[in-house]
């Protein structure tokens, strides 16, 4: 450990207080917020000042105690970010694999794209939504359509986007064909 650095308290109340903080500044799953308290923990082990074993115990006594006090709520949590993500134009795969990221397990992905779905999202108003931002496809200048094509197709399905609802919205003629 660096010279000059203190330790973090890990001690109960402190990881609570440090939980506490964190879920109030950002929503989180209970796998990423006990991603955020390993760290702490991780840096109290290198200075050996506690034990892993025993640091993760705590942590997860932490958790516990904010799922069973409904503070922490994977569901609600998975469901709040799809329909977030869907207002960004996101697409449901792109979607799907932020949450996995964070944490959620798959059926509480697939149960959030499904209240995201029932809310109105579709992967092709996503990637409307996302041509017209970035100027794809029938929203760029007509004189460069055509050598920007592939890349424009490139940036679709970087985002997730299934090669038919990208050729589908980068080859229509204009932005009203594709939201016939």
């Amino acid at each position: 450990m660096r010279r000059g650095r203190r330790l973090p308290d890990v001690t109960l109340p402190a990881l609570e207080q440090a939980a506490f903080a964190y879920l109030e500044r950002y929503a989180s799953s209970a796998e990423n917020l006990r991603r955020v308290l390993m760290r702490r923990i991780e840096r109290a082990v290198r200075g050996e000042a506690l034990g892993r074993e025993e640091g993760r115990k705590r942590v997860d006594a932490v958790i516990a105690r904010l799922e069973a006090n409904r503070l922490l709520d994977d569901a609600q949590y998975a469901e709040a970010r799809a329909r977030s993500l869907s207002r960004q134009g996101r697409s449901t795969a792109g979607i799907a694999r932020r949450l996995q990221a964070k944490g959620v397990d798959a059926g509480t992905v697939e149960a959030a794209l499904g209240a995201a779905v029932a809310d109105g999202h579709s992967d092709l108003r996503a990637a409307i939504g996302l041509a017209r931002k970035r100027r794809l496809g029938p929203f760029r200048a007509t004189a460069e359509r055509q050598e920007r094509r592939e890349r424009d197709m490139a940036v679709l399905g970087r985002a997730g986007f299934s090669f038919d609802i990208a050729r589908k919205v980068i080859d229509a003629r204009s932005a009203d064909e594709i939201e016939e």
